[in-house]
């Protein structure tokens, strides 16, 4: 005879066992398909060949992740025009070389960077329920939260000397060029991370730069006075990650959180953002790693994006 449960019993069991599998496939699946998205964005003059951008953003890098590593040395294969990172390379301080390791064939192409605050301090173990308390109160990171005591911190110096060393552009508070084949020059213009309030648009603002072929806006976290201040300057593209595309997403619905005070229908990919009249684009990567104590992906698997960007219509 089949045992029966009571329905009291049934419901519970089975809504557990629901949640583990959920549980075992986020973290021991989805966290590790490893996925490139390409996008294309008309931001270009009249008249310049397509330009073909590779954002990597939020690694996150524990020491050993092997498969992790591959990826993105595999991704060197793209053959990118230049690549941008936007920010969060650890959650691990002792790997730095493992770090620098994956993204050695990148560091062969122009590029440019900026950190995130798990660049500069490592990672903690908290209640994952406190960022829907952060997003009720508006609160988010140092934005309106007391400073962090007893923080870890990484060796960001040495990210930051290898970077420079291969001549990819750092870009926290300040602008910088990048040189292309073809007698291309892109001009960038970046702000150090939001999230911890670093940034100082007051040393950068000012708009693109009339003298070269397009400029660009790089930031890690997007939060809206970053966004705002870029899009009333008129910069065409705002490149950005951190809200990990709200990793956990809800199907057919998606992002609960983005971690700062961006909306959730805009935690990833490409949309506009508008401010004064004015519009850009804004791409937000979903990033291809996760805190060290929170492993999980959930309808949102881990990315770096090919963008190619077009001639404006």
């Amino acid at each position: 005879m089949r045992a029966r449960y009571p329905l009291s019993l049934g419901i519970p069991l089975g809504i557990t066992a629901v949640g583990a599998a959920c549980v075992a496939y986020s973290a021991g699946i989805e966290a590790r398909s490893f996925r490139l998205r390409r996008v294309s964005v008309p931001v270009l003059p009249h008249g310049m060949r397509p330009l073909r951008v590779l954002q990597v953003s939020d690694i996150h890098m524990v020491g050993g992740q092997r498969k992790k590593q591959r990826w993105l040395q595999s991704l060197a294969g793209l053959r990118p025009d230049f690549v941008i990172n936007t920010g969060d390379n650890l959650s691990d301080p002792e790997a730095v070389p493992e770090l620098l390791g994956a993204l050695g064939p990148l560091m062969e192409y122009p590029g440019a960077y900026v950190f995130g605050s798990n660049d500069y301090y490592g990672p903690r173990l908290r209640n994952p329920a406190r960022y829907l308390v952060e997003k009720a109160t508006g609160r988010h990171g140092l934005n309106g939260n007391p400073p962090a005591v007893g923080a870890i911190h990484n060796p960001w110096e040495d990210m930051r000397d290898a970077f420079d060393a291969a001549g990819w552009v750092g870009l926290s508070n300040t602008r910088g060029r990048l040189k292309l084949s073809g007698n291309r020059e892109i001009a960038l213009t970046g702000l150090d991370d939001p999230h911890i309030k670093r940034d100082r648009y007051e040393e950068v603002a000012g708009g693109p730069e009339p003298d070269a072929d397009l400029s660009l806006a790089v930031v890690h976290a997007p939060y809206l006075r970053a966004l705002d201040a870029f899009t009333a300057d008129r910069y065409p593209l705002i490149l950005a990650g951190h809200t990990h595309g709200g990793q956990l997403r809800v199907p057919f619905y998606g992002a609960l959180v983005t971690n700062c005070d961006l909306d959730t229908g805009r935690a990833r990919g490409l949309s506009h953002h508008e401010v004064d009249g004015h519009r850009s684009y804004l791409h937000v990567s979903a990033g291809c790693g996760t805190n060290r104590y929170t492993p999980f992906r959930f309808a949102c698997p881990p990315e770096a994006t090919l963008l190619t960007l077009i001639e404006r219509p």
